[in-house]
């Protein structure tokens, strides 16, 4: 598995933390930033990131800035991306299981590092079900097959 990683400068310090979960846990990583602390666009770190992983340059993507909310909004603009914004392990497990989420967003401002640590590595331990769900997905395809337009 490669993972994509940014956060703004909202989202430095847990973006760290899930950078050393990625080291511990043998995952390949690619830390597309930012390391100031003066503030930037979170959509100029969200969209490249949402574009790796559907590009196939990385399997999943982790997006973290203040609350997770700009981050999430702006990927999920990308088309064949699913991004859910999570802040507890119940939510994170299920969102890959039922929705085969490929982007995770935290808000920093909402959750530690050590819950964040937590919730990343359920997110990537966690498979798809398939079955009833890959139907439901299937359909939000569809959806955005026919109303988005490059």
């Amino acid at each position: 598995m490669k993972v994509a990683i940014a956060s703004d400068h909202g989202g430095i310090t847990i973006r760290k933390e899930v950078i050393s979960l990625l080291n511990d846990m043998k995952i390949d990583y690619v830390d597309l930033g930012c390391d100031c602390e003066t503030s930037v666009d979170y959509p100029d770190y969200a969209v490249p990131v949402s574009e790796m992983v559907v590009n196939g340059e990385a399997d999943r993507g982790i997006l973290i800035c203040g609350t997770g909310i700009g981050m999430s909004i702006a990927a999920n603009k990308v088309k064949g991306i699913r991004c859910a914004l999570v802040h507890d392990t119940f939510s994170a497990k299920a969102t890959r299981q039922h929705n085969d989420t490929n982007v995770l967003a935290m808000g920093e401002r909402a959750i530690g590092p050590g819950l964040a640590r937590e919730i990343a590595e359920v997110w990537l331990r966690t498979e798809f079900e398939g079955g009833r769900h890959a139907n439901r997905i299937g359909k939000i395809s569809l959806f955005e097959d026919a109303h988005i337009k490059r």
